[in-house]
């Protein structure tokens, strides 16, 4: 028993000692497959790492290969788009336009005269002896008359062109209808009154109410920045209509140097022009023009026809022209001049122009300002003078010369001769311009007896206003639509109430063909070509879109 005791006791006792041993051994091994472990992990947790990081390279090479791809194709997209942009119409033509609704209504009074065109059609029976000399000037009679139109309609349209063709190289376009409502004819607003509106010229197409055809009143090409210099050459149907100062009382922009003093010119020209505009500082704005123009062509010459052309030769200087002052000093010299077409389809059987007179020349110096927040707005003020001085030849048009000769003194046997005259004009006006959009401007013009600018294309019903002998009034006011331009930034919509007041001191106003007659000396048997017209009166009204 006692054996099996000590047996059992010295057992446990080996195996007490034992556990130890093998605990200590089991932890030894479970640390080693710890570490292994924590290896393989920190390798896993590596190899993750260098994935991710390569995953990131190549997404980032992928973005950047993406980038320059579609940098590549937005910069082709890019070039594709400029080159359609320089074919696009809109990058290199420019339209505008301006239409206008117009009433008139005109009042005229003329004197007791005597009609030439019928006296001298009774003539042949006269020196016949078939019919009394003073039955054909009975027959020829004409009483004193009140003529009128005192609703008068008129429609205008134009449209502008502007062509950027070559680099320096433009092509301006204008055309032009106008025409009287219910007519397609010039009769309605032309009569047996003054020079320049008995009829339709090649330079007033467009600008007198004639039929409804869309004419050629400008097309011109301009060659700018020639040998880099600031020099211009234009040439085709000229802008030489609209100029300097009326463009106040049209409500239009400045004319530009493509203009011409109205108070001297105002006839759609074909003609050239050479311009130079250096930059001085103490003159900013200054320029100076050569001009020439084509102002009848005499066709073929023959043994039959020995009349010259008509040609218009100027000098314009303008000194000064910035938006609060601008100055211009003109020349012109017009050879050749052709008999009025007064003379065309009348009794005396001509058609067109018979023959020349001579030459005139033309002088002129005016100014025009613009005064800023004087008061609630601004003022415009301008003032114009001008000469013209005749150079008269010994030819005559039925009897008359270049301003000199009367039917009276035709008559009775004593011509008078052709002489040099020396006539002046002088325009002036003012406009103020309120923030309402509202403008007021006053006009006056005299025109003495020997007077005679070359203006048939003026915007006037009754005759250009700057060619009256005498004196003419004119008091207007615009109202502007305060509308948000869209077809340009200059694109505006006005209504126009204006009045001209005309008073005649002497016959023959915008007529270079007779000498003038002091209308208060006017009888019923003085003989002229033309009815004198002693007073006009013209009130109007207009509806204007410049788009």
């Amino acid at each position: 028993m006692k054996k099996t005791v000590l047996k059992l006791v010295l057992t446990a006792l080996v195996a007490g000692m034992s556990l130890p041993l093998s605990a200590q051994a089991a932890d030894d091994a479970l640390m080693k497959k710890i570490e292994q472990m924590s290896r393989e992990l920190d390798e896993l947790r590596n190899q993750v790492k260098m994935n991710e990081e390569k995953a990131a390279r190549s997404a980032e090479e992928q973005k950047n290969a993406a980038t320059k791809s579609d940098a590549k194709e937005i910069e082709g997209l890019k070039n594709k788009v400029a080159k359609i942009e320089e074919k696009s119409i809109g990058r290199w033509l420019t339209i505008g336009g301006d239409y206008r609704f117009r009433m008139d209504s005109l009042h005229g009074r003329t004197a007791a005269y005597t009609d030439a065109p019928t006296l001298s059609g009774l003539m042949p029976q006269v020196l016949a002896g078939t019919l009394p000399f003073q039955a054909a000037m009975a027959a020829a009679a004409r009483q004193a008359d009140k003529p009128k139109n005192e609703t008068l309609y008129t429609n205008k349209f134009g449209l502008d062109l502007h062509a950027k063709a070559l680099q320096d190289v433009t092509v301006n376009v204008k055309l032009d209808m106008y025409k009287t409502f219910g007519s397609q004819s010039d009769n309605a607003t032309t009569g047996n009154y003054f020079a320049d509106r008995i009829g339709v010229m090649d330079g007033t197409i467009g600008h007198v109410p004639s039929d409804g055809l869309l004419n050629v009143d400008r097309a011109y090409a301009t060659w700018s920045n020639i040998l880099d210099q600031p020099v211009w050459f234009s040439v085709g149907r000229r802008p030489s209509t609209n100029g300097a100062p009326s463009n106040l009382k049209l409500n239009n922009e400045r004319p530009g140097n493509g203009g011409t003093p109205s108070l001297l010119v105002d006839y759609a020209f074909d003609g050239m022009t050479l311009g130079y505009a250096p930059d001085i500082d103490i003159l900013p704005g200054a320029y100076a023009k050569v001009c020439y123009g084509r102002g009848f062509d005499s066709g073929f010459k023959t043994v039959n026809n020995s009349i010259k052309d008509t040609d218009m030769l100027g000098v314009a200087v303008i000194p000064y022209e910035t938006d609060p002052l601008r100055v211009w000093l003109q020349w012109n010299r017009g050879f050749n001049i052709f008999d009025s077409s007064v003379m065309k389809d009348t009794v005396f059987g001509n058609t067109n122009v018979s023959t020349n007179l001579g030459s005139i020349d033309w002088y002129g110096a005016g100014a025009m300002s613009t005064l800023k927040k004087v008061g609630p707005g601004n003022l415009n003020i301008f003032a114009d003078f001008g000469l013209s001085v005749t150079h008269p030849n010994t030819n005559t048009s039925n009897g008359l010369g270049l301003m000199s000769g009367t039917f009276d003194a035709l008559f009775a046997g004593t011509p008078e001769p052709n002489t040099s005259k020396t006539g002046w004009g002088v325009y002036a006006g003012v406009r103020y311009d309120l923030p309402s959009k509202t403008k007021i401007g006053f006009e006056f013009n005299h025109g003495s007896k020997d007077w005679i600018p070359f203006t048939p294309a003026a915007d006037d019903m009754w005759t250009s206003k700057v060619g009256a002998r005498g004196n003419v009034y004119e008091p207007y006011i615009i109202q502007e639509l305060n509308l948000k331009p869209l077809s340009s930034y200059f694109a505006k919509a006005f209504f126009k109430l204006g009045y001209q007041y005309y008073d005649f001191e002497y016959t023959g106003s915008n007529n270079w063909v007779g000498s003038p007659v002091k209308i208060s000396s006017i009888q019923p048997s003085t003989i002229l070509m033309l009815a004198p017209v002693k007073s006009a009166h013209d009130i109007y009204g207009t509806f204007e879109v410049k788009f």
